[in-house]
This record gives C-alpha cells, structure tokens and sequence, in this order.
C-alpha cells in the first residue's frame, strides 16, 4: 500500500498532534450541553472544555466535577473531544478534580487543562498525580495534559513545559498574565485589537508559540472577551494563525466557535494549490519539482501537506479521491 504524505515526509516524533483548531470552554450546565450539542452538529472541528474552575460555584466543586465526568461519559460525547480544566495544582481541589474525572472519565477524557502553573514544578506535578490515577485507576491509555500559561514564573520556564514529554498543548492565559503586572500593563491589552500591539503581550504570545513549535506541541491562542463582535474576533484569529503562529485558540461562547474555525482554515485557493503540489511531489516519489516556474522540494511538500491537513481538520471541502487516499487509508 503507498504510504500517505505525512509517512513519506514526516518522522514519528516531528508532527504536532492534530488537535481541533477551536478550543471551546463552558462551565454552566445549561451551557455546556448546548456545546455538546454543537459539536454533535458541525463534528469535530472543535473541542469541548468542561470548566471545573472558573465554571464551578463555591462550595459546589465536587458536584461540579461529577458532572463534568458524566458529560465526558455520556452520549452526548459523540466525538470523543471533551476535556476538562481542573483547578490550579496547589488549589485544594486540584486533588479531588483530577480524582473525579480520571477515576470516572478518565477513559474518554480528551484532555485535563491544568491553569496557573508558577512554573515547570508545578507542571511536573500535575502530570505526575494525572499518570498516578491513571495507573490506580487502569486506565490503559494517557490523558492529554494541557497546560495555561499565564505566570511569570510559567513563561520564563515555557521552552522547558513545552519541552515536557507529557504536555499535548499550551495555551495563553492573556487575563491573569494582564493582571499579574499590578497595573503596568493598561487594560486596553486585554481587548482584541490591544492584545497584539501591546510588547509585552506580544513576547508573551510569541515565546510560547515558538517553544511549542520547538517541541511539535500545539500553540492556543488567548480568547477574545468581545464575543458579539464577530468582526474583531475574526481580524484576532486571523493574526493569531497567520502572523502569532498559533494553530488553536480559545472560544469563549458558541458564537465564537464559527468564527475561529473559518479564520484557521486554508483558504479553497491555498487548498487547490497545496493538491497540486502534493499530487506532483507524490508522483516524482519526492524528488524535487518544478510547478508554475517555481522549485519545490521536501521542505515546502511539509508545508503544502499541513496546508492540507489543517483544510481536514477545519472540515474544508477536499475531493473525494484526496480524502480517501490521504484521510481515510489506514497506515501501513
């Protein structure tokens, strides 16, 4: 059987996991099945992230987590991409989060969002009490581990979490990283259009997209607060996918969900020109080649096949002999 692109161009260990573009999180009831039933509708072209933080009353965290975990387990899950954000790891109910949803969830969980890590430490131990419960529990399989870099001490230390053989993705957590310079930073760069002028938003964002390249681990982008102004959002993911490098990034209500999707999708011109070049690099059996007066060779097929598979992910329209010789063959 001929091997796929990403098996002739790719080593095991040299492709980032091929996440959802969308990373949408709910905490309310009510809410969190309407995304479930949105996800159901437009497929996997998103994530679903159960809030056990900020989503859960005081005083009602535990109930709260239960039932994050019957979420994940129930039919509503139709996709199998729902996670979970826990509380911080020195919070106490970081304990009693991960032991509810690994214990009870922990065979479907797509992921555990870890907030608020002071830095690498503070990773270390997240992942080590996640694999702990995984082995009480028998879980046969590892939980993704995500992580929300909103710390100084997570920041200066980013190239080494992302660098941590257990981390999938980490993410950008623009409020608390605003809040955490006392005032330094005006409150304009928090907004959709602030956060990308503002240079110490923008290190921030740029560090961490570049230690997650570093490591082939996926960059998710901040979230927009202004969710009715779908224009703002779309000139914000757009900058996060084209200029920021990031390829993921946060919703924050279902409006949202479209929106993202759209920006971080190849466009059908950059799809049209990614089949050709693949087809023709495929049949020269990787060798260079010359298409429309310009050379390419194993270094822009890389690129051109992303192209494709970011179009796979974003549900972009691809024709069907493309699909199923590059999606849908097993690999072997």
């Amino acid at each position: 059987m001929a091997m796929t692109p990403r098996e002739a161009l790719f080593d095991a260990d040299d492709h980032a996991p091929d996440l959802p573009v969308c990373d949408h999180y709910c905490g309310v009831e009510a809410r969190m099945r309407k995304s479930l039933e949105l996800q159901a509708e437009l497929g996997p072209v998103f994530d679903v992230t159960l809030d056990c933080e900020d989503g859960a009353p005081v005083g009602g965290e535990a109930e709260h987590a239960h039932l994050c975990a019957e979420l994940v387990m129930s039919a509503a899950n139709r996709h199998g991409r729902v996670g979970a954000r826990v509380h911080p790891v020195d919070h106490p109910c970081f304990a009693a989060d991960t032991e509810t949803l690994i214990g009870r969830a922990g065979a479907r969980l797509a992921y555990v969002m870890v907030p608020k890590p002071r830095g690498l430490a503070d990773v270390r131990r997240a992942c080590d009490q996640i694999d702990h419960l995984l082995r009480v529990h028998g879980h046969g399989r590892p939980v993704p581990v995500h992580v929300l870099v909103e710390t100084h001490g997570a920041l200066r230390e980013v190239d080494t979490i992302a660098a941590h053989p257990r981390i999938e993705s980490v993410s950008f957590g623009l409020m608390d990283f605003v809040s955490a310079h006392r005032g330094a930073i005006p409150a304009s760069a928090m907004s959709a259009q602030g956060q990308f002028t503002h240079p110490l938003v923008v290190r921030a964002k740029l560090e961490i997209a570049a230690a997650c390249h570093g490591h082939a681990k996926t960059p998710s982008h901040c979230v927009v607060t202004e969710f009715n102004d779908l224009r703002a959002l779309t000139v914000a993911a757009t900058r996060a996918a084209r200029e920021f490098g990031y390829t993921r990034m946060w919703s924050i209500h279902p409006n949202q969900v479209r929106t993202i999707v759209e920006a971080f999708a190849p466009t059908a011109a950059e799809v049209d020109l990614a089949i050709e070049i693949v087809r023709a690099a495929q049949a020269a059996h990787w060798a260079p080649i010359r298409h429309l007066d310009s050379l390419h060779d194993r270094a822009s097929f890389r690129y051109f096949w992303q192209v494709l598979e970011r179009a796979h992910r974003t549900g972009q329209p691809l024709p069907a002999e493309v699909r199923q010789a590059w999606f849908e063959t097993p690999a072997g």
